[in-house]
């Protein structure tokens, strides 16, 4: 069974701008999942551990921000 690419007809969102919704929930999905992480490994006493997921948590919440900023100009399309 080949897999048709989704243009909108279905969700009513074209491929761009719903792969972009995508993107910022799953940026913003990996910053709570972070967040629980960084509590386990502070419990731990683990600092080398909990700092890596800091810098990563940063890192989702940019990459969220940048997607927000990028489907606020491209709703209007």
């Amino acid at each position: 069974m080949s897999q048709q690419a989704e243009t909108g007809e279905v969700t009513g969102t074209a491929d761009k701008n719903y792969n972009l919704f995508w993107y910022v929930e799953a940026c913003l999905s990996n910053a709570l999942r972070l967040e629980r992480y960084i509590q386990d490994a502070e419990r731990e006493k683990d600092t080398e551990v909990a700092d890596l997921f800091r810098k990563a948590q940063a890192d989702s919440r940019k990459g969220a921000e940048l997607g927000k900023r990028l489907l606020r100009g491209r709703l209007d399309d």
